[in-house]
């Protein structure tokens, strides 16, 4: 009886006590293991100790290019940054780098592992219901890492169970792929237009799946755009308690009452806030979705302002997802060889009709969509101007317009085109996603005793942002890995698997 005693005792002290710290990079950033045998076809440099030699070095931090630098990378870590004229100790395997550019690995933070399939698309825009979305297990992890994508936060799931065990096999070095947050499945609400989203009924059940997901293993989570007030609000509380962030892609909800109830992060930049659109009505959706509100809201006026303000004053990061909407853009850029070369048949014929459907659009029909692409990259300048954190990702889904890796290099391009000189967005693309990570001391610039996920590209990307396309090697803890070939390995597979 005593020892029964002394047994409920201690069970009830453990049940009171706070949890510990969550340390997020010990989930997302474990010890490198060695690369398997999947994974070594696609190693280039596999010496422990490496010497970039004359590389210009772009750091992350936003400040200038460094000309004619040695990056030392030592077992996982960086060692040094040093001039060239200095020696490189013995034992370094030397690439010469002259004219090319080290950078850190890119921080996606809106990067899906899955795409959305439109059943029986056709050239008019008709498709039949429900929308299904396929899980990019094979071929959404070799894009990122081709395109120099190190950490990723997975900002929404469908299939979570999968993307924490493909999370598992990249650790463990079965799988080639980037470090990982997972995100636990979309926190959504009643009407989705989703058919493999659940949809929660109340605050009570956002809580219990907050919980349940945590236990199993998700370091985020995300609202998606059904979720009540309530219910974000349960979903924020359960996911803070356990040391973990929430973000959204929201609707029924507007961004001043997402900030009320508790929301760390917010996507899609300003164009899915709907506190603006007429009739809009308490936890419901509207009908245009934001587009009224970013249409009204100038970014240099009086709404666009206070929201700011709001925002940075809660601390509350921004995800710009500029590739998703370019289709809005006057400038709008269509896929080149490289990216239709890894579309599934069936991806490149969807590409095709929605490319030739904007095409056609009249000018009245176009100068909506322009006029809030200007206010969007106005928003989101502001928004940074006003000490706010932006953050850095595509939103690869659906059509081939925007795919895995190539969309983080894209979304990084259009950001100079918003107005941000090269190294502000290189900045936005690393350090900025790190830092609200919590793993800015280990990952997303590039200095002594962080782990050496970088990437080396061909040309100044400080100068010409294109530049950041052209990777010759990216390296994931220390491990130099050829872009080429991961691509070369999904040619004509994604939207397939």
């Amino acid at each position: 009886m005593i020892r029964y005693f002394a047994v409920l005792v201690a069970a009830t002290a453990l049940v009171g006590a706070a949890r510990p710290p969550f340390d997020m990079a010990a989930h997302v950033l474990p010890p490198a293991a060695a690369p398997g045998a999947v994974v070594q076809p696609f190693v280039s440099v596999a010496q422990p100790q490496v010497a970039l030699t004359h590389v210009r070095v772009i750091d992350g931090t936003g400040a200038p290019a460094v000309e004619d630098r040695t990056v030392l990378i030592d077992h996982g870590r960086i060692a040094a940054v040093q001039a060239a004229s200095d020696a490189v100790p013995a034992g370094y395997r030397v690439i010469d780098a002259s004219g090319d550019s080290v950078l850190p690995g890119l921080v996606g933070m809106h990067d899906h592992q899955y795409y959305v399939a439109r059943p029986n698309l056709d050239e008019h825009g008709h498709s039949e219901p429900p929308l299904i979305v396929p899980e990019m297990a094979f071929s959404s992890p070799r894009l990122y890492l081709a395109a120099g994508v190190t950490t990723l936060r997975t900002t929404g799931s469908v299939e979570p169970y999968t993307d924490l065990n493909l999370k598992q096999q990249i650790d463990a070095g079965v799988l080639p792929g980037p470090h990982m947050d997972v995100t636990g499945p979309y926190l959504e609400g009643a009407d989705s237009p989703f058919v493999q989203m659940h949809q929660l009924k109340d605050a009570a059940e956002t809580r219990r799946t907050v919980d349940y997901w945590a236990d199993v293993g998700v370091t985020s989570f995300k609202a998606y755009m059904n979720l009540t007030r309530a219910e974000l609000a349960a979903a924020a509380d359960e996911a803070h308690k356990r040391g973990l962030k929430i973000t959204g892609h929201l609707c029924a909800v507007t961004y001043p009452e997402a900030v009320a109830a508790g929301i760390d992060d917010l996507e899609h930049g300003f164009m899915v806030n709907t506190q603006l659109d007429s009739g809009k009505r308490a936890d419901v959706c509207t009908k245009s979705e934001g587009d009224e509100t970013l249409a009204a809201m100038v970014p240099d006026g009086d709404a666009a302002g206070k929201l700011i303000k709001l925002l940075v004053e809660h601390h509350v990061a921004v995800t710009s997802t500029l590739p998703v909407f370019e289709p809005s853009s006057p400038t709008w850029r269509p896929l080149g060889p490289k990216q239709l070369d890894v579309l599934s048949p069936a991806a490149r014929t969807d590409y095709f009709y929605i490319r030739k459907l904007y095409a056609s659009r009249t000018a009245a029909k176009k100068a909506p969509g322009a006029t809030m692409w200007a206010h969007e990259l106005g928003l989101e300048r502001a928004f940074v101007a006003a000490g706010g954190l932006l953050l850095a990702g595509p939103d690869p889904t659906g059509g081939g317009e925007v795919i895995p890796g190539f969309g983080d290099q894209r979304e990084i391009e259009l950001l100079v085109e918003a107005g941000f000189t090269p190294t502000q967005a290189i900045r936005i693309g690393t350090l900025n996603g790190a830092t609200y990570e919590g793993l800015a001391q280990r990952i997303g610039s590039i200095a002594p005793g962080k782990d050496a996920d970088l990437v080396l590209v061909r040309g100044d990307p400080s100068t010409h942002i294109e530049a950041i396309e052209d990777m010759i090697t990216v390296f994931k803890d220390g491990v130099g890995y050829d872009p080429a070939k991961l691509r070369a390995s999904v040619r004509g597979r994604y939207g397939q698997y």
